[in-house]
């Protein structure tokens, strides 16, 4: 089997797992580079021995985060069990230890002071549906008017691998999507550019813009106002089983990096010499 045979059946094996677009890409991204290696030695992904693998995925070392060497070594796992049908091949191949980084958080005044530094009103509403709900930017982009029960103050979003979850809005926002939707009405994305879906980098540019405005010196992103989401709920006592839910993590103790961050629930403890 040739190389662009190898890539077309990795698309295809990952797209039957209901993968997203960013995770071909980044598969295939790295296989590609395996299949390189191999192939300037003469070699078939096949016929290999495990120190071949150890070989090219420690000459990543110099170049690529331990993140990145994490989804390398992902990548062939899943080339070797969904593709060459040899999972056997990657055990005792260790997945690097990811560095541990706690998200920028912003504070409530600084939200108050980002979400009105917002040029538009379109702007502003993206920005507190992102802090409201704490959906992902790919998701905000994705949602349709039909996705929302506004009287209800819900909806739907459908996040990583197909995924769908249900999502909480406040009663101010849900009233100004309202009012929103009349002034802008047969729309089916909720939030367009000239009657398309709106890029996450649309949305990065309008925040930096809004953040810069505000005159905030933290790095604020999308993401950072699903972080704050997730902080402010922590620290006003709600349990982390429900905030992992609203997040959609499928693993708790992707949640738990907020129990880090958040000072407020450190400050609440009572000091054990104090009740002596």
């Amino acid at each position: 089997m040739q190389k662009e045979e190898f890539l077309n059946k990795v698309a295809v094996e990952i797209k039957l797992k209901g993968f997203s677009d960013k995770t071909v890409k980044i598969y295939s991204y790295f296989i590609k580079k395996y299949l390189d290696k191999l192939e300037k030695e003469n070699k078939q992904p096949e016929n290999i021995a495990i120190d071949d693998i150890k070989s090219f995925l420690a000459g990543l070392i110099d170049t690529y985060s331990n993140k990145s060497r994490a989804l390398a070594t992902s990548s062939l796992r899943f080339f070797y069990k969904s593709v060459i049908n040899k999972p056997e091949i990657m055990i005792g191949i260790e997945i690097p230890k990811l560095e541990q980084y706690l998200p920028s958080v912003l504070t409530k005044e600084e939200i108050k002071k980002l979400i009105e530094a917002a040029y538009t009103e379109k702007s502003r509403l993206m920005m507190s549906m992102l802090y409201s709900s704490g959906i992902r930017v790919s998701e905000l982009v994705g949602m349709k008017v039909n996705d929302l029960d506004l009287e209800n103050k819900r909806g739907v979003v459908h996040g990583k691998g197909n995924k769908s979850r249900q999502i909480f809005l406040s009663e101010k926002l849900c009233q100004e999507i309202k009012l929103f939707l009349e002034k802008n009405p047969n729309t089916n994305f909720l939030f367009t550019s000239k009657e398309e879906a709106l890029s996450t980098r649309n949305i990065q540019k309008i925040i930096k813009k809004a953040k810069e405005r505000a005159g905030i010196t933290k790095k604020v992103t999308p993401h950072t106002l699903r972080h704050s989401f997730a902080t402010h709920l922590l620290e006003a006592g709600v349990d982390i089983r429900k905030i992992q839910v609203l997040l959609g993590h499928s693993r708790i103790d992707t949640t738990q990096i907020y129990t880090r961050v958040s000072g407020k629930e450190l400050e609440n403890i009572k000091n054990p010499l104090d009740s002596l």
